[in-house]
């Protein structure tokens, strides 16, 4: 039976992770709906240009994996032709399901706008792990599935490092299957470094970061995770992203 010292310390404990939580969601929705505004502009005229090149739906919706792994539909402009199918569970270097409009929102990552909508709804964070497909829910095992235990999000270490991913798939392999084995497990690992023991300050470098380098500036570089990418990409005879 638990002493009395021990329950206040657990309903201490319980009533800073409740603030802690509190503020970082004041966070991402006063800095999502501000995203919002800013880029709306932007979208309209994005809207404009999927509908003039290649009509309807504008945007791309797909179920991903939230918190705790529930089930939450994510939006994107789409990239892809609309009678394009389903292909594979990821998107490669120029990969033929792609529009000419849809090169340009994958290069500039204009595509994920739609997902501070996601953020103001409470669907994912401003920082946080990527929100995989649900296609790749059997992937989330063992130690990968404390990944779950953290909103997905927009920024992120990997969605810095990342960036240029389609140009990681080797021409001799299913790319699928090289998600699974190589790609999922060093990212899951990386979500693992960072986020049980993240800080508001720490998150705020990864959304500057990932702003940075959407203008091809990769400052406040970060020596840990890229480490952790660099020794992966030598063990395997490949450049960084």
């Amino acid at each position: 039976m638990r002493s009395k010292e021990t329950v206040l310390r657990l309903q201490k404990c319980s009533n800073r992770t409740d603030l802690r939580g509190a503020a970082w969601r004041v966070f991402d929705v006063i800095v999502a709906g501000t995203g919002l505004l800013i880029a709306a502009p932007l979208m309209a005229i994005v809207t404009g240009f999927i509908l003039i090149e290649t009509g309807s739906p504008i945007l791309f919706v797909q179920l991903r994996l939230g918190q705790f792994g529930k089930a939450f539909r994510m939006y994107k402009f789409r990239k892809f032709y609309p009678n394009a199918g389903k292909g594979h569970c990821v998107t490669l270097k120029g990969d033929r399901r792609m529009t000419r409009l849809g090169a340009v929102l994958e290069r500039t990552k204009i595509d994920e706008l739609p997902q501070l909508w996601n953020i103001l709804k409470g669907d994912m964070s401003m920082v946080g792990p990527r929100p995989e497909s649900s296609d790749l829910a059997d992937c989330f095992t063992g130690d990968y599935a404390g990944v779950l235990e953290h909103a997905p999000g927009l920024f992120g270490p990997n969605q810095f490092f990342f960036r240029a991913e389609s140009a990681l798939y080797p021409a001799d392999c299913s790319p699928d299957d090289f998600y699974r084995d190589v790609l999922f497990p060093l990212k899951a690992r990386i979500d693992l470094a960072y986020f049980p023991n993240r800080t508001m300050h720490e998150d705020i470098g990864w959304i500057v970061r990932g702003i940075l380098a959407l203008f091809g500036w990769r400052a406040f570089r970060s020596r840990k995770f890229e480490t952790m990418l660099s020794d992966w990409l030598k063990a395997r005879g490949r450049r960084a992203v």
